[in-house]
């Protein structure tokens, strides 16, 4: 495959993981008080062994108080996407690697704390799917630049 068409590639790619953000923080902000969402409640409390409707609206606030934050970092990642692209900034490609890399193991550490293997399990996943494609584009990106300096 041509370089120009998986760089078209990956760069959808990342919009689409951006609208999933998107899409998850309106989930969570709005929805986190619905059945669906009980397991995982229930999973939480049994952690920290507190199961009182009070420590269960808790859990409930502080899911809908992270969606709203997704959906704050849905629209910085939609906007240094679309700034990566137009202006094929490897630049712009690298601090969304740095993000990821200074989140993610603190957020597996806190989880790994209580023994909430599941956001292990779902930073995990995000890391896979977001940084192998950030670095591709960072370093496609990193050499069209030192191409046209030459």
């Amino acid at each position: 495959m041509h370089r120009e068409a998986i760089r078209a590639w990956l760069i959808r790619w990342i919009y689409l993981l951006t609208f999933g953000h998107f899409a998850a923080g309106i989930l969570l902000a709005w929805f986190s008080n619905l059945s669906f969402f009980d397991h995982y409640h229930q999973s939480i409390l049994h952690q920290i062994g507190d199961f009182s409707v009070a420590a269960y609206q808790l859990q409930v606030w502080w899911l809908s108080l992270f969606g709203a934050t997704l959906q704050n970092v849905a629209i910085f990642m939609g906007v240094l996407t679309y700034v990566g692209n137009k202006q094929r900034s490897a630049f712009v490609w690298g601090w969304m690697i740095v993000g990821l890399i200074l989140w993610a193991p603190q957020d597996i550490l806190i989880s790994l704390r209580i023994g909430l293997w599941l956001h292990v399990w779902v930073d995990s996943i995000v890391l896979l799917l977001m940084l192998p494609p950030l670095i591709v584009l960072w370093w496609v990106d990193r050499k069209s630049v030192i191409a046209r300096s030459t």
